[in-house]
């Protein structure tokens, strides 16, 4: 009995150390330790399992092992469980959607984005014909739009100065044109708006095949570093979570959601976000994801606090 209860109490300290050391693990084993970062808080499933396991076993000695990884998990994700603050006057509310270039219906996509009634609407995997729909659609509510390559952003607010990203990666020789940045004049003053889709990723038996999407986020956070204007809103399919060390160009420099989890993808059963809203000089209070589209991504919707 006693060495029972130590199975599941080692496995409660190792998995505090995959928590807590998370960084350590990515820069060791490299991709492994990437695809671990996808999905660290699902490492919140293995504490509820261990405590399954502690009960069954009657383990004193696992039950306070596992303090540790239950403390860890909430240091990490706790804050997202908490409930959305109140709104304020200098808020936006922001959508992004990777609308899917198979999506066989853009003009009920276009719609159920608009009703959510967000300032701003930021859009990847845009193709033709459907970007036209998209632009009959939103029109009315949203009269001002930027599009570039297979990505575009729809405002209630006048935008200027938009021009294309180049976020590529080496060796990408097709037409590649997945970024764009333009100012947006919202009320509370003029903003920095980025609208970008990174590559794809792969899993293999040696963890995330990523090196393109991880070059392409280095370009991008090279690029936000350099804005002129203080305030900042990257918007986009990022390919990533925010917990993998991948994205450490983007978020070592801005702020990401304090609360909600927003699991976007895939569609039918969410595993994780990887549609990111990211801030610099303003704070992300609060993400969500809407209902499903024809996408085999979950829009998600944010409120934006200026500084």
């Amino acid at each position: 009995m006693r060495t029972q209860g130590r199975i599941p109490a080692a496995l409660a300290a190792l998995t505090a150390g995959l928590l807590v050391f998370h960084r350590a693990v990515a820069g060791s084993v490299g991709r492994v330790g990437s695809l671990l970062e996808t999905f660290l808080p699902w490492l919140g499933l293995v504490i509820v399992v261990l405590f399954g396991l502690a009960l069954l076993r009657r383990s004193a000695t696992a039950l306070v092992a596992l303090l540790l990884p239950t403390a860890a998990w909430t240091h990490l994700f706790g804050g997202l469980l908490l409930p959305a603050e109140e709104s304020g006057p200098h808020d936006l509310v922001v959508v992004q959607h990777n609308v899917s270039d198979e999506n066989t219906d853009p003009a009920g996509t276009a719609r159920a984005l608009a009703d959510a009634g967000p300032d701003l609407i930021a859009l990847q995997e845009l193709v033709p014909p459907a970007v036209q729909v998209y632009e009959k659609t939103l029109a009315p509510d949203y009269p001002h739009h930027a599009v570039r390559g297979t990505v575009g952003l729809w405002s209630k607010h006048p935008l200027t100065d938009a021009r294309l990203l180049d976020i590529a990666p080496r060796g990408i020789t097709e037409p590649w044109s997945r970024g764009l940045r333009t100012a947006v004049h919202t009320p509370h003053g003029e903003i920095a708006a980025y609208v970008a889709h990174l590559p794809s990723v792969r899993v293999g038996a040696s963890g995330l095949m990523s090196s393109r999407r991880d070059e392409s986020a280095g370009l991008l956070g090279e690029a936000v570093a350099a804005e002129q204007l203080r305030t900042v809103i990257l918007l986009g399919d990022l390919n990533g979570t925010v917990e993998d060390h991948g994205l450490a160009p983007l978020t070592s420099r801005m702020d990401v959601a304090r609360r909600g989890f927003a699991l976007s993808f895939p569609a039918a059963f969410p595993l994780v976000r990887i549609d990111q809203v990211m801030a610099r000089s303003a704070t992300v209070a609060h993400i969500r994801t809407l209902s499903a589209t024809g996408s085999d991504h979950l829009p998600v919707t944010a409120h934006i606090t200026l500084r």
